[in-house]
């Protein structure tokens, strides 16, 4: 098959978050319809550029990258491995970038995956970085200036230790102009917790990403 400029940006969007689902796709490849995404997945799966997965009862399909599309992209040869307990939160995370990216208009290019953060280390030493950060350029309130913000995005679904959590706010408290953090509001010791680094952080908002899920439920049907 001749690969499509389109094609190229599916399997760039999977590389980049490691894996997608077909709703994912559609969103961030431009797709009309569902049909036309499902068509054009297909080929590339005939064509093994990538591999549809079922690896969970209740999850929808899931999209990666095979080995010939990772040497296509100059990507890391070894496959992407798919941890069970993470699934729900890697899947959320792709939910909440396409909410945030209608609602405030942002751009894919703004975006930068946790992936990509931990990439631009290098070799030093991991260390830790938000789900996905965004840069986004915002006029000076009672001015024509404007100027660059980063905000860092979480998705947080369990409560960690309290030290662990400080130190992931702090970290993003100093690198980063905000940070959102998406929690469960039926956690309400999560919700109490980040409330009481609010004080020492305060570039911190905390948003309930139920909401975002009920969104997604009333556009499904």
């Amino acid at each position: 098959m001749r690969l499509m400029e389109r094609d190229f940006l599916i399997l760039r969007n999977i590389g980049r978050f490691r894996l997608m689902t077909g709703k994912h796709i559609k969103e961030l490849s431009g797709f009309e319809g569902v049909t036309a995404c499902n068509r054009r997945l297909k080929i590339l799966v005939d064509n093994k550029f990538i591999k549809r997965r079922k690896i969970l009862y209740g999850f929808p399909y899931l999209y990666t990258l095979t080995h010939k599309s990772r040497m296509l992209l100059n990507l890391n040869k070894r496959e992407e491995r798919i941890r069970l307990d993470l699934l729900r939160h890697d899947i959320l995370v792709i939910d909440v970038l396409i909410f945030l990216m209608k609602q405030k208009k942002i751009k894919l290019e703004d975006i930068t995956t946790e992936k990509e953060l931990h990439q631009s280390d290098g070799f030093s030493t991991r260390t830790h970085k938000p789900d996905f950060s965004v840069s986004l350029v915002e006029r000076v309130e009672k001015t024509e200036r404007t100027e660059k913000k980063k905000i860092a995005v979480e998705i947080e679904l369990s409560l960690k230790a309290l030290e662990r959590l400080r130190k992931n706010v702090r970290d993003n408290f100093m690198n980063y102009d905000s940070q959102l953090w998406y929690i469960e509001f039926s956690s309400p010791k999560l919700f109490k917790t980040l409330q009481g680094l609010k004080t020492e952080y305060p570039n911190i908002q905390i948003l309930n990403i139920e909401d975002i899920n009920r969104r997604k439920e009333v556009s499904n049907e």
